[in-house]
């Protein structure tokens, strides 16, 4: 991202950021506004954002009711946002051309760690699956869309089977052959992205930071076709109020190998330590793939690290090549960061800071 305007964004009722360096630090007291700008550049990727939250919520209390946010991409002019009078429907441009959501993939990948995300593995299996899925976004840029057609076409079999009695089977077949159709490529990718960041993590050493396993679970394996098994489970599923087959059952689970433990198991400071193993390694897998490693956004990422931890982790991230987008509270934990683009946010407002 070479250049970043937010207007009515939040608490930021305009802002403009110039990187000049791969790192860019975001410094302030809590509330100053750094966690919105991250939210806001993770908003150039499809889906809600880093907090999940509605558009309507995202627009500054005391602006018209829309915002906006546009970002110069190698080039090319991403912009997002809404308007007073659709504060819930987004609208996406690019290169001056409306655009769907699920477009931005193309052009930019996007991943993010947050505090809230420290409880990943305590959090519930939607949780980890969304969380499954932003990394496989990033190296299959359809995925979004195949999960979008599949949520459609399980809500629409699943309003169906309320009445099943009066259903249409054709109908129903129909919804079936799309779920069976984009739930396959969903899987697939799911599962090409596990055995890729399992081959990467074998490569890493257990220290500074835990090693992960990490594998698919949440449903039985099964070599019937999905189609073919929503059919013949319609009377279950009706009767249970929902559709009990499918990728939407996946879950992700990660073992502390060291330890042999999972790790909801582990302390939180290992738990941390494993999120960051497999962001660095899926950042890599990017990397390869695309030929441009991934933005990752670091929310308070220093403040649960040890000097040593951290030492590692800016190390690391340099190594990566890619744009690292960082917020913290105290300036002297990234003091030993390479040469980056050092702001401070107050109320609102973003200064380059004086170091």
């Amino acid at each position: 991202i070479g250049r970043l305007t937010l207007s009515d964004f939040r608490n930021h009722a305009d802002a403009l950021i110039l990187p000049d360096h791969a790192f860019i630090l975001l410094t302030g007291d809590n509330g100053a506004g750094k966690t919105n700008i991250l939210e806001a550049v993770s908003m150039l990727a499809p889906g809600r954002g880093l907090r999940g939250a509605a558009l309507s919520a995202m627009a500054r209390q005391d602006g018209g009711g829309g915002f906006g946010i546009a970002a110069e991409v190698d080039g090319a002019m991403l912009g997002t946002g809404v308007t007073a009078a659709s504060p819930d429907r987004r609208q996406v441009r690019i290169g001056g051309v409306a655009s769907s959501a699920n477009a931005l993939a193309d052009h930019l990948s996007i991943v993010w760690l947050t505090p809230a995300m420290d409880r990943l593995f305590l959090d519930s299996p939607g949780g980890r699956r969304r969380f499954l899925d932003r990394l496989t976004l990033a190296l299959h840029p359809g995925h979004a869309a195949h999960s979008a057609r599949y949520d459609a076409a399980m809500r629409a079999r699943n309003r169906l089977l309320a009445d099943i009695r009066r259903a249409d089977p054709a109908w129903l077949s129909a919804l079936e052959a799309q779920m069976g159709e984009h739930g396959t490529a969903l899987a697939a990718a799911r599962a090409d992205l596990v055995a890729r960041l399992n081959d990467a993590l074998a490569d890493q050493p257990d220290e500074p930071f835990a090693r992960p396993l990490i594998a698919i679970e949440g449903e039985e394996a099964s070599d019937e076709p999905l189609a073919q098994r929503l059919a013949r489970e319609r009377r279950r599923d009706a009767a249970a109020g929902r559709t009990l087959s499918g990728p939407h059952r996946h879950d992700l689970s990660v073992t502390h190998i060291a330890k042999g433990q999972a790790a909801a198991l582990c302390s939180t400071g290992e738990q941390k330590a494993l999120l960051l193993s497999i962001l660095l390694a899926h950042a890599a897998l990017v990397a390869a793939d695309r030929g441009q490693p991934p933005v990752l956004l670091l929310d308070e990422v220093a403040a649960h690290l040890d000097p040593l931890r951290r030492a590692a982790l800016f190390q690391r991230l340099q190594e990566s090549g890619g744009q690292v987008w960082m917020t913290g509270t105290e300036s002297s934990l990234f003091s030993e960061l390479p040469d980056a683009t050092r702001l401070t946010v107050t109320a609102g407002h973003v200064f380059r800071s004086a170091a």
